[in-house]
């Protein structure tokens, strides 16, 4: 029984940790999302006068979410970052949802668009970038 709960959990998080695509929705339904899908992750209050973005981080700081806003608040693109141990977890992930396309792009068709994804390792961090396929 502990097993089956652990799987459910492990199964419901990873397939959470990639569903942010959340691109075309304004500020209120982002949060409301994430309140309800990933409770694993707190909102931070950013100030920026050259972007507009919701900033999400979870309890450990081992990854952050950014939800880059239009002037109508409204997400056009998502940037999460994570530490780089979780690089061949996320790379796994990556594959098993979205169809690869080069060796750091995927494509994820969502509500009949495509969206491309892109993963990138930097010196201390990896990230996975989503936005619009144009």
């Amino acid at each position: 029984m502990k097993t089956a709960v652990f799987l459910t959990f492990l199964f419901v998080s990873s397939a959470c940790s990639y569903g942010q695509n959340l691109i075309g929705y304004n500020d209120a339904e982002i949060r409301k999302f994430m309140k309800q899908h990933r409770k694993d992750m707190h909102y931070n209050t950013v100030k920026n006068s050259m972007f507009s973005y919701l900033k999400y981080t979870n309890n450990s700081d081992t990854q952050t979410i950014l939800f880059f806003l239009t002037a109508d608040s409204v997400c056009k693109g998502v940037r999460m970052i994570y530490e780089n141990s979780a690089k061949i977890e996320k790379m796994k992930e990556l594959d098993a949802n979205y169809k690869r396309i080069d060796e750091a792009k995927w494509v994820d068709t969502h509500h009949g668009k495509n969206f491309l994804i892109t993963f990138k390792e930097e010196e201390w961090s990896c990230s996975v970038f989503i936005e619009p396929d144009i």
